[in-house]
């Protein structure tokens, strides 16, 4: 497999924890210098201390002209070769709950902060030779799921914009695509997992056994898997693969079983 140009300045949203933290290390290991961005800077600063990246910038994607002038930030010190976008969050309700500032909150978060990531990387990216856009979406990007409707929409949406994208950006060096992880052994889903335990009076055992049924492989995706697609989708042998949205979910179907209901905080 192809690794990395020469030190490439790449920058994770969301990359203090989880998967976000797992791609910004694989990239560090990879020779890329690293900007990992969050709201929590002692979390970011613990993953620049502990070498899964090199800087930090503090920001809420879902406040676009705070996560403009923080990528500015980070551009002025290097250029970005590399956005992994991967910030987002998850809330769950029946439809005839989800008011419109749920909605709202979900495409914030989850669509028009990845929109307004790549709007700020994309200029100075496309002219140089190589480039790299990869949003980290869920299998909820892929199929429906009961009671997730605003964020099943807003990661939709996603796939939406990578595949659009990818065809505006043939006839460059970029690349656009998206990961779409299942049930991740994160901290998201240790709060999945301790509901569970909470409600049903399972075992952690018997909660994780209940989540990874999902997984044909019956298991939780591990976050290293995850930041393995990545890695190979920012490789340079990797330049002929675009508009994809690559399920990372064991052989997890993207057609929708009748009669399974996602409870909640059962996200992935």
């Amino acid at each position: 497999m192809s690794g990395l140009p020469h030190s490439p300045h790449a920058l994770v949203t969301g990359g203090g924890r989880g998967i976000g933290r797992a791609i910004a290390s694989s990239l560090v290991g990879a020779g890329a210098t690293v900007t990992v961005l969050g709201r929590n800077a002692a979390v970011l600063d613990e993953a620049v201390n502990a070498g899964a990246a090199h800087f930090a910038a503090v920001a809420d994607v879902a406040n676009e002209a705070s996560l403009k002038a923080a990528i500015a930030g980070a551009s002025a010190r290097k250029p970005i070769d590399i956005l992994v976008a991967n910030a987002g969050s998850a809330e769950s309700a029946p439809f005839a709950k989800s008011d419109g500032a749920l909605f709202s909150r979900m495409m914030d978060v989850n669509f028009m902060g990845v929109v307004h990531a790549i709007q700020a990387v994309l200029p100075g990216m496309k002219d140089r030779p190589y480039g790299r856009i990869v949003a980290v979406a869920s299998t909820a990007g892929l199929k429906g799921y009961a009671y997730v409707s605003a964020y099943a929409a807003a990661k939709h949406a996603v796939v939406g914009l990578v595949r659009s994208l990818a065809l505006e950006m043939a006839g460059s060096s970029v690349t656009v695509n998206a990961v779409c992880p299942g049930f991740t052994d994160t901290d998201l889903v240790a709060g999945s997992i301790d509901n569970i335990m909470k409600k049903t009076g399972r075992t952690r055992e018997q909660a994780i056994a209940e989540l990874s049924k999902h997984n044909p492989q019956g298991r939780l995706i591990t976050p290293q898997e995850v930041a393995d697609a990545v890695l190979w989708l920012c490789g340079e042998g990797a330049g002929a693969i675009t508009g994809q949205a690559i399920a990372v979910a064991g052989g997890k179907s993207s057609v929708a079983k009748q009669g399974r209901n996602i409870k909640a905080k059962e996200i992935p």
